[in-house]
């Protein structure tokens, strides 16, 4: 009888209230009458007993599955996609160029060191960067600015230079991007002795690809990317049928060997796939208190 009070108050404790008490009275007693007569059938308390138990764990399952899956679910965090190892090896690049070389004859010249005409602010503003002597700089508090003409395939070329006197460290010194069709990017940074987070370093895709190898200048030199881009096509259902593609040159050295960008960049949580069609080619104007940094000689050739 002992056994049968504790197995009544273990299984209510567990159970309660999918088996009522009136239950295991008939249960009880039943296994004490079948224990002494050693007489089992299928209409026995322990048929009865296992059929209570069964509905009792579908019932307990069913809510512990609503309790878990009502929790939160915990928020990813910028750090989770960063990556530190392994670093890329340094190369020391040629001389940067006194002159700026002129663009090709078929080129687009989006910046020729004398207007932003062809530039804008993404909400259609007119750009308030400040242009100097055959180059501009980044104006701290007003936004990105991105090009008026949208662009698919393209080969680009592009020259940027962070300021001898820049301050800070990691992603808080000389940081920008280029943002290809408004949505990839391409990260400026300065990476000549300043270690941050391979995937977000100069000259990597950023939260996705490090360069192959770290060809930066120092700062107060210009530094040079020049890119090859195949824009994507996409599918019914708004899917990849054939992902964007890049290879990036920093200052002539590969750093970017046609990688398969796996969608948007994103600073925090993985890359999301949008459809879109041409798009601008955008210029960051980055959050942290960095010196401005300067850009010139950019032009670009659709392919």
């Amino acid at each position: 009888m002992a056994l049968m009070k504790d197995l009544r108050i273990h299984c209510n404790l567990i159970f309660f209230p999918y088996i009522c008490p009136t239950d295991f009275h008939r249960i009880s007693n039943g296994l004490l009458f079948f224990a002494k007569s050693k007489t089992f059938t299928s209409r026995s308390p322990y048929s009865y007993l296992k059929m209570k138990l069964k509905n009792a764990f579908i019932i307990t399952g069913f809510f512990a599955a609503i309790s878990l899956s009502a929790q939160e679910t915990p928020r990813m965090t910028p750090e989770m996609t960063q990556v530190w190892e392994p670093v890329s090896r340094i190369v020391t690049p040629g001389r940067a160029p006194e002159a700026i070389i002129p663009a090709p004859s078929d080129a687009i010249v989006l910046f020729d060191g004398t207007d932003l005409s062809k530039w804008q602010h993404p909400n259609g503003n007119t750009p308030e960067w400040v242009i100097h002597d055959g180059y501009f700089a980044i104006k701290k508090g007003t936004g990105d600015i991105q090009t008026k003409q949208l662009f698919n395939d393209f080969q680009m070329h592009i020259e940027w230079r962070i300021p001898a006197d820049v301050q800070g460290t990691s992603q808080g010194r000389g940081n920008s991007g280029i943002f290809i069709q408004g949505m990839y990017e391409l990260q400026i940074l300065d990476s000549y002795n300043n270690p941050t987070y391979v995937n977000g370093q100069a000259g990597s895709i950023y939260k996705q690809s490090p360069p192959l190898v770290n060809a930066s200048r120092p700062p107060g030199e210009w530094n040079v990317y020049d890119i090859i881009y195949t824009a994507p096509t996409f599918k019914a259902d708004g899917t990849y049928r054939t992902p964007p593609r890049i290879t990036v040159f920093h200052n002539g050295v590969l750093i970017q060997n046609d990688f398969v960008i796996r969608g948007t960049t994103e600073w925090i949580g993985h890359p999301q796939v949008r459809e879109h069609g041409a798009g601008p080619i955008r210029l960051q104007q980055h959050g942290s208190m960095n010196a401005p940094i300067n850009f010139r000689n950019i032009w670009i050739r659709e392919l």
